[in-house]
């Protein structure tokens, strides 16, 4: 495929969840032709119910929410692909000198100026048998515990991490179980000594069944191999996450200790022109923390390739702005914004972005 038949963008966004449908959105709402990638699928998608965020309602699902957020990335111009990005390289065929990177996602290529990887992570899952997901398996503490105030809980894990997450929900109730399901224990002495400090029970036993509420689908019980049975309302698995860093790494992205993509304050990874945001990057795994350094990315990109003001170096070489180069946003999404229901004095007709027809003869 030539250049010619490559779609031109000026950012180009890998992941749909909500990290990467802000970078979008903000975007194309500061008059950049942008598109998002998206394969499907997500942290995000799995959220029966959205949590800890203003304005939106607990009963919204996470399919919901992402849809409203696709919907207005497109009312603003932005373009939304489904598809797998399988790889990314810098190339020098800007019209303007500067380096652009092509994308490649099946049979479609994409040029941009900017690339920004919003490509999460995946949660390790436990061996079946296992509660539903969002129905009794929660996967983001911060998010869930709450519904889980002073019911039975477990964490499942064998590790670091389960152990001190056990003793976290100690916070929001009086009954956590630790679950080993038969695996030998890798916390240190010093997080052993602290766990038997708490009022925690470390069940040993393999998991071997799952009681659901046959109406609700709602985890009521978990059996065991020794043929107990033992109430729990929901819990948490800890057996670690998987970062999507395919993309960044063959970009030569550093990548800091744990695995995420290195970045500083507003996603600029170690490769210029390269933006990660969300659950790819160091910090919480929160929908509005993935928001912030959407937007925070989104606007760093914008500084760095608007047109005006014209730095002075370009003016000595090219002389004044011109007015015929104003506004620099694109025909396309010049009309868009003008017939948008935000638009100032509210939407008018969209101007014209085809050719005016030449003048009858007769």
């Amino acid at each position: 495929m030539s250049a010619s038949d490559e779609q031109r963008y000026d950012v180009a966004v890998v992941g749909g969840g909500p990290a990467g449908l802000t970078t979008a959105l903000y975007g194309a709402r500061l008059g950049h032709e942008t598109v998002l990638i998206d394969r499907g699928g997500g942290r995000a998608a799995m959220m029966a119910d959205t949590h800890n965020v203003i304005g939106v309602t607990e009963e919204t699902s996470g399919n919901e929410f992402l849809a409203t957020a696709r919907e207005q990335v497109a009312s603003y111009g932005g373009d939304f692909e489904r598809g797998f990005v399988e790889s990314i390289e810098r190339t020098d065929d800007g019209e303007d000198g500067d380096d652009r990177f092509r994308l490649v996602a099946g049979d479609d290529e994409f040029s941009a100026k900017r690339v920004v990887l919003a490509t999460g992570f995946s949660d390790k899952r436990p061996d079946p048998p296992l509660p539903r997901t969002g129905k009794g398996l929660h996967y983001c503490l911060h998010c869930d515990a709450y519904m889980f105030v002073d019911e039975p809980v477990y964490v499942m894990g064998h590790g670091e991490a389960a152990a001190h997450v056990a003793m976290i929900m100690l916070n929001v109730t009086d009954d956590v179980d630790l679950l080993t399901r038969g695996a030998e224990p890798t916390w240190s002495d010093e997080t052993a000594a602290q766990l038997e400090a708490h009022p925690i029970e470390v069940v040993r036993e393999e998991v071997t069944g799952v009681e659901n509420d046959p109406d609700s689908g709602w985890l009521e019980a978990l059996e065991f191999a020794d043929g107990t049975r033992r109430e729990y309302r929901g819990g948490f698995p800890m057996y670690g996450s998987d970062y999507n860093t395919a993309l960044a790494e063959s970009l030569g992205c550093d990548l800091t200790d744990d695995g995420t993509i290195d970045v500083d304050d507003h996603g600029r990874t170690s490769v210029d022109g390269v933006f990660a945001v969300g659950d790819v990057t160091p910090g919480h795994n929160q929908i509005p923390v993935a928001m912030g350094q959407g937007a925070k990315a989104g606007l760093a990109i914008h500084k760095e390739i608007r047109e005006f003001p014209r730095a002075k170096e370009a003016i000595a070489r090219d002389g004044s702005v011109s007015d015929d180069e104003v506004p620099a946003i694109s025909p396309e999404l010049l009309a868009t914004a003008v017939a948008h229901e935000g638009h100032a004095g509210g939407p008018r007709e969209s101007p014209s972005t085809e050719p005016e027809a030449a003048a009858d003869d007769d």
